[in-house]
């Protein structure tokens, strides 16, 4: 994170308001604002936040039932301790920081295990046991409407008014109406450190991409998360509304979360010893290590799509055609397969895991993909050869769900998952997952009215 503040230097730049926040099951922050003064006083003893903030869905319904927290437990409370080294200037909001914090028990301040900040730093720990560390990029998409929250809520998010009315992916002149938007929103992501590197139209009516640079696992996830509540509150402060669903429109193209991930090692010397996945020697420059890192991310995709592809709507892009990959697939710089190979020297060669879309958990994400290379490197799992051309027309030996109740049951049996991540986690992300499906499984959809109501 650039730009961090001591609670000195945000007082004295005159913020009166910090937000203490910690992302939730669903990647959403959560948390309570103070004063710089009180801040203070609460850095170390914690703030108290309901453990209901995990034991609810999206919409905060409490019928989801799970074991950390609920109507068994009496809702208690577990505290936020606020990391330090992430307080930033929230530079969208008047004389307000945003800091953000780690997730304990208040009874012996042991880590909260199934809080998704705590799931990737044992990820990023059991990596640098191995001696490596994990360099990581997420590339965002959302789409802008014209319309604003309130006016959607009422209508029921229908008839949706795009920023953009006609395909402007790469365009330039296309795009050049909506640049005051993004210039303020760019000053504001990089004023508060999140260090954006570029952005475009993108090819859906009324959709965008903004890069942040990449850097270490957790880093880039607070970073991603802050990018998330920055785009939706200079939406609606210019009222508009910013959507992160993977696919808002049917017969639309959807928005991704390609997930970008190179390796640095422990050793120096070398460019192979500080950069495992380089091989000098190797046509392709990748090393053996990169190759089984592949082979780690690809088995292990079908049972890892619960988090890849969190909700009911992440489906409708990931059975598509939509350069999400169709199955357990890899190339070089091919948008057709699932890992694109990307990079031509040592510090740039990397794996672009394509198949997360916009409603991604970050955190969770990129845990799952470093258990997954760890996985693939200690077995030297093999990821098969290469696609070349459209790899989906191509036969494909290991298929992902298709809707998150196979998601859920993949992810509940699976020794993989249950090794890496422990008995808690999983049954925790298990029992949201199925609870989400359920829920789905009940309601009665516009598409069945407009199919069936007269038709039938």
């Amino acid at each position: 994170m650039m730009n961090v503040l001591t609670l000195a230097e945000a007082q004295a730049q005159g913020i009166d308001t910090v937000i203490v926040a910690a992302p939730d099951m669903h990647g959403r922050l959560i948390g309570k604002r103070l004063t710089p003064r009180k801040l203070e006083e609460f850095q170390h003893r914690g703030i108290a936040v309901s453990s209901c903030t995990f034991g609810w869905d999206l919409p905060q319904d409490i019928g989801l039932e799970v074991p950390y927290a609920g109507w068994h437990t009496g809702w208690r409370d577990f505290l936020l301790i606020p990391d330090m080294s992430t307080l930033v200037r929230a530079a969208w909001l008047e004389r307000t920081a945003i800091v953000i914090a780690d997730i304990v028990e208040e009874h012996d301040r042991s880590a909260v295990e199934v809080s998704p900040r705590r799931i990737l730093q044992r990820q990023v720990d059991a990596l640098k046991a191995d001696g490596l560390s994990a360099a990581v990029g997420t590339e965002l998409e959302f789409h802008l409407y014209r319309d604003s929250y309130d006016d959607l809520r009422q209508r029921g998010y229908r008839d949706r008014n795009p920023t953009t009315t006609i395909h402007s992916d790469y365009t330039v002149q296309q795009v050049n109406a909506w640049e005051p938007f993004f210039q303020r929103l760019r000053a504001c992501l990089d004023e508060t450190g999140l260090d954006v590197e570029m952005s475009q139209g993108e090819w859906g009516l009324g959709q965008w991409e903004i890069n942040l640079t990449y850097g270490d696992a957790v880093d880039m996830c607070d970073r991603h998360t802050l990018f998330k509540l920055a785009v939706k509150d200079v939406a609606s402060q210019s009222g508009l509304s910013a959507t992160f669903m993977p696919k808002p429109n049917t017969g639309e193209v959807g928005s991704s979360c390609h997930i970008h991930l190179s390796m640095k090692g422990a050793d120096t010397g070398s460019d192979e010893k500080q950069y495992p996945f380089w091989s000098a020697r190797s046509k392709s420059h990748m090393s053996n290590r990169m190759l089984n890192a592949i082979g780690g991310i690809l088995d292990h995709a079908a049972d890892l799509m619960v988090i890849y592809a969190p909700t009911i709507n992440s489906y409708r892009r990931t059975n598509s055609s939509e350069f999400a990959g169709s199955g357990a697939t890899w190339g070089f710089d091919n948008r057709t397969v699932s890992c694109r190979v990307l990079g031509t020297s040592p510090t740039s060669l990397r794996a672009e895991w394509r198949v997360p879309g916009a409603d991604v958990n970050p955190y969770l994400a990129v845990a799952a993909i470093i258990a997954s290379v760890r996985d693939g490197i200690a077995k030297e799992m093999n990821p098969g050869v290469p696609r070349e051309g459209d790899a989906y027309q191509q036969e494909v030996a290991i298929r992902f769900p298709t809707h998150l109740g196979l998601a859920a049951d993949a992810w509940a049996s699976s020794t993989f998952v249950a090794k890496a991540f422990g008995p808690e986690v999983v049954e925790q992300y298990a029992l949201a997952a199925q609870w989400e499906w359920t829920r789905f499984q009940e309601a009665v959809t516009d598409w069945e009215l407009d199919r069936y109501y007269e038709n039938i």
